[in-house]
């Protein structure tokens, strides 16, 4: 038996497949575009499913005989679509600046705690309600043509099953669905003048949909039609994928977004997580919970200072035979005491800044590519710091962090995060930690396996430790007593929205 993970991201998607036994078989990534203007940030979601597409394709082609393909997806972007699942229009990422107002409309009439007590989630207008209430009021003539509102896990789960449904963790980012009840919140669509009916249905992450539509197993070679599975938001995913499954571990996801992710054995005290605007999100094991401490950029980070700075340093890196963040991370040792705020798409947990920008201060004409590459690196890290900072005045305490995504593969930026963070950190072998969560959860789904026991012993694999060294932490403890302040000595500067 055969079992894949659809991990859909902003920028791309990823399918992995892999054996019974746990062993990745082969994989397809497509990209796709996005567009970001001061206007709106948007992504064509017609663009997505042919991405999806394009991945079963090329893995049906090889693979015809997958028994089931797990979703997992980013959150809160949605798009209103016909009674096909056609796309109505652009789909608003969750960065887009519209449905501010709305979002303060809706705080005024519930109340900004009575909100964050039924979702987990403090108002803000990232998430989709307020952007679906922007949609209406602003674009009536596709809203009322609107037959479903999906976000991108349900949205490719129907086009690709035809069931409308959603794991309980995506539909916690909407900042309308009720995370005790685990059903959409009647108080909060009716104040937000949304049909609730437009919804798919909620279901546990992990459900399986239906099998995959004949004419789609055709167009892919996916012949055995496989059981398509609503799986949940990435994040949730990479924490299976990870093997966290109780609070005395959490998940360090280095991806194009760094999150930690603690997870909670029971519902955590909702009025000290919103100090730090940490959203709490159901987990796939029952009456446990989970929450997002994150940076907007973090492996984005890393490479927008290799796109845009290190041109000599990708040839020199050429002829060592070098990938060019192995040159750049060659000879580390002390920190560089240049400061950067990872701010570049906005400020994510605990500020939700969406007008704060990106700084790098201290710079000298010594200042190399490689110091400032180093620094960036140093301010991802320096930023989840200040998240720790907030997670444990909540009551949030873990003793180990399990580290996923592409910047788990950096022993330098791994080293360098336990040192700083004060924390051991255990790479997994397996960076792509979304898919093989999606692949966990499906194979449970289609008997595979027994439970998530049996399929983390089968799929997730620890590669290398990493433990603090004292003498580093105290030095990067110095520099950070400075970094703390850097946000609220730059904010005032920047042109945007004032605070």
């Amino acid at each position: 038996m055969k079992i894949a993970g659809l991990d859909i991201g902003t920028t791309g998607c990823k399918l992995t497949v892999f054996a019974q036994d746990g062993r990745c078989l082969d994989q397809a990534y497509q990209d796709y575009p996005v567009r970001r203007q001061s206007s709106g940030h948007e992504i064509d979601a017609e663009a997505v499913m042919d991405g999806v597409l394009s991945v079963m394709g090329a893995m049906g082609a090889r693979h015809p005989d997958i028994a089931g393909i797990g979703v997992a997806s980013f959150g809160e972007t949605f798009v209103l679509a016909d009674e096909n699942g056609m796309p109505l229009h652009p789909a608003m990422l969750y960065t887009d600046p519209r449905g501010k107002e709305e979002c303060a409309e809706l705080e005024e009439k519930i109340g900004r705690e009575r909100i964050a007590d039924i979702t987990g989630t403090k108002p803000h207008e990232m998430y989709s309600i307020s952007k679906l209430m922007w949609m209406k009021r602003h674009k009536p003539e596709i809203f009322s043509k609107a037959k479903h509102i999906f976000l991108m896990e349900d949205f490719v789960v129907f086009r690709l099953s035809g069931i409308a449904q959603i794991d309980y963790s995506l539909a916690a980012r909407t900042m309308a669905f009720d995370i005790r009840t685990f059903d959409w919140s009647r108080e909060i669509f009716t104040c937000a003048g949304i049909d609730r009916a437009l919804m798919s249905e909620a279901v546990p992450p992990g459900t399986g949909a239906d099998r995959l539509l004949p004419e789609t197993a055709e167009r892919t070679g996916m012949l055995s039609r496989p059981l398509i599975v609503s799986i949940s938001h990435d994040q949730v995913a990479a924490a299976v994928g990870a093997g966290v499954f109780d609070s005395e571990t959490a998940v360090d996801g280095a991806g194009t977004v760094e999150c930690i992710t603690p997870v909670y054995d029971s519902l955590p005290d909702l009025a000290s997580m919103s100090e730090g605007n940490f959203a709490v999100v159901p987990y796939v094991l029952p009456g446990k919970y989970v929450c997002y401490a994150f940076s907007y950029t973090g492996g984005a980070l890393i490479q927008w200072c290799v796109d845009n700075l290190a041109k000599k340093e990708k040839e020199l890196a050429a002829q060592k035979g070098l990938t060019v963040n192995e040159f750049l991370e060659e000879d580390f040792e002390d920190p560089t005491g240049i400061l950067v705020l990872p701010h570049f798409a906005g400020a994510a947990t605990p500020y939700m800044d969406t007008g704060s920008k990106g700084v790098i201060v201290g710079l000298t004409a010594e200042s190399s590519v490689r110091d400032i590459y180093r620094a960036c690196m140093e301010g991802v890290a320096y930023e989840m710091l200040v998240n720790l900072e907030y997670l444990k005045r909540a009551g949030t305490h873990f003793t180990m962090l399990h580290a996923t995504g592409g910047g788990a593969r950096s022993k330098v930026w791994m080293q360098m995060k336990a040192d700083m963070l004060g924390i051991p950190i255990t790479a997994l072998r397996t960076a792509d930690a979304g898919t093989v969560g999606s692949a966990m959860l499906t194979g449970i789904a289609t008997g595979c396996f027994k439970d998530l026991k049996d399929a983390a012993a089968h799929m997730v694999e620890k590669a290398e430790a990493y433990t603090p060294r004292q003498e580093m932490h105290q030095k990067y403890e110095s520099i950070y007593r400075r970094y703390r302040k850097l946000y609220k000595a730059v904010r005032p500067l920047v042109q945007e929205e004032t605070l």
